[in-house]
């Protein structure tokens, strides 16, 4: 398989078009080739970069927690300025498109809506529209394959974890998104996407991950292929008081509290919706956050596992599963506080929990005890079935 970088550092005629022009580029840590060396770097040496620009968690990847700004400088390297859209700004401004002529989007996504990365993409091309700047997207693999899960995020639920009315898993690369975005939003932008060869995402036992290629955590908790997986499912958490244990070595691959019994929240899931544990494993586990929710307690709870035997990628539900525990929880202790009351990625009139889901239709689910599992199958399945054949368009693999 060859990244999009990859094939653009391969084609000399896409090179060539990129002669005498200012080049931006988009990046973190995770923008790197299979030997590991950065864009920034490999891109440098065949063509003239101008400026940078680094998503949430910085180019450098080094903030670790969720909303945490990074600040401008100019890199001691290459002695262009790198400018932050996840700082004073989440858009770029006038003043940042000053300093290209094309921008190249070379990050690496999990393939969940709500990750920021995407809605910075989407920012990136409007900007550049209003401007008659290029958007050129080197594609990357979508690390939890082609499964689609989740509610579409509903209409004027908009915000910088909501860039559009698409599931939570929502099955695309980001060239792929790039493509969506500009029709959706019917942007008048010269955007080029330069595909990936190779990329199978139907093909076991990576989909759509060549396990050859070495992981770079795209965020400082994107830990792990397994971590991507099960991101869907786990981010729910971020808007609960339960820990989705930031402050291990596990985040987003393990979930729970230092206040519950996690071994009858297994039993009652199982019960509950058997059908829903095919094609994943969940160990029970102990952990102690060393900072973030619960920190400094011991908690119970349990890691999702992709990355064994068990896993079947088109069964693995990871988005029902942590609604599963949630409602459980639920029925345990009615009087629970679930969900956590801050204000969540600048969005501050709403329940971070709702903010996250992309409306109130889950939390609705699991405070209402007479609804079932085959309830929120059948609520689900009425916006991911549509969004599969809505995205057929889109697809270039």
């Amino acid at each position: 398989m060859k990244l999009g970088l990859e094939v653009l550092l391969a084609n000399p005629k896409m090179l060539k078009s990129l002669k005498g022009k200012r080049v931006g580029l988009v990046c973190h840590p995770a923008s790197v080739d299979e030997n590991l060396q950065h864009s920034m770097d490999l891109l440098s040496k065949k063509i003239k970069l101008s400026c940078a620009f680094g998503p949430q968690h910085g180019v450098r990847g080094d903030k670790q927690d969720n909303m945490i700004e990074s600040p401008d400088f100019v890199d001691p390297v290459h002695k262009i300025p790198v400018f932050s859209l996840y700082g004073e700004v989440r858009r770029p401004t006038a003043e940042m498109m000053s300093h290209f002529d094309v921008v190249l989007f070379d990050l690496q996504d999990l393939g969940c809506r709500i990750y920021t990365f995407i809605t910075t993409l989407l920012y990136i091309m409007e900007e550049s529209a209003k401007l008659g700047k290029t958007v050129i997207v080197l594609d990357r693999p979508n690390p939890a394959g082609r499964p689609v899960e989740g509610f579409k995020m509903l209409p004027g639920w908009e915000s910088f974890v909501g860039a559009a009315p698409i599931p939570m898993r929502h099955g695309l690369t980001v060239g792929e998104l790039a493509l969506y975005f500009a029709d959706y939003y019917k942007m008048d932008l010269d955007l080029q996407i330069v595909k990936m060869k190779g990329y199978n995402p139907d093909k076991g036992p990576g989909f759509g991950w060549d396990l050859k290629r070495p992981w770079v955590n795209p965020s400082p908790n994107a830990a792990s292929l397994n971590m991507a997986r099960a991101y869907s499912g786990t981010v729910l958490i971020e808007g609960t008081t339960l820990s989705e244990a930031r402050g291990t070595t596990r985040a987003l691959e393990i979930i729970g509290a230092s206040d519950i019994d996690y071994a009858e929240v297994l039993v009652r899931m199982k019960k509950k919706a058997p059908q829903w544990f095919k094609g994943v494993t969940l160990r029970e586990c102990f952990f102690e956050p060393t900072f973030h929710k619960h920190v400094g307690k011991l908690c119970h709870g349990f890691q999702f596992h992709t990355d064994g035997v068990s896993y079947k990628h088109d069964q693995f539900k990871p988005f029902r599963l942590t609604a599963l525990m949630l409602k459980v929880i639920r029925e345990m202790h009615p009087k629970y506080p679930i969900y956590r009351d801050f204000a969540y990625e600048y969005v501050k009139d709403r329940l971070a929990f709702d903010v996250i889901n992309g409306g109130p239709a889950l939390k609705n689910w699991i405070e209402n005890p007479k609804a079932t599992p085959k309830d929120l199958d059948a609520a689900l399945a009425k916006d991911e079935k549509p969004w599969v054949k809505e995205r057929k368009k889109y697809l270039l693999y």
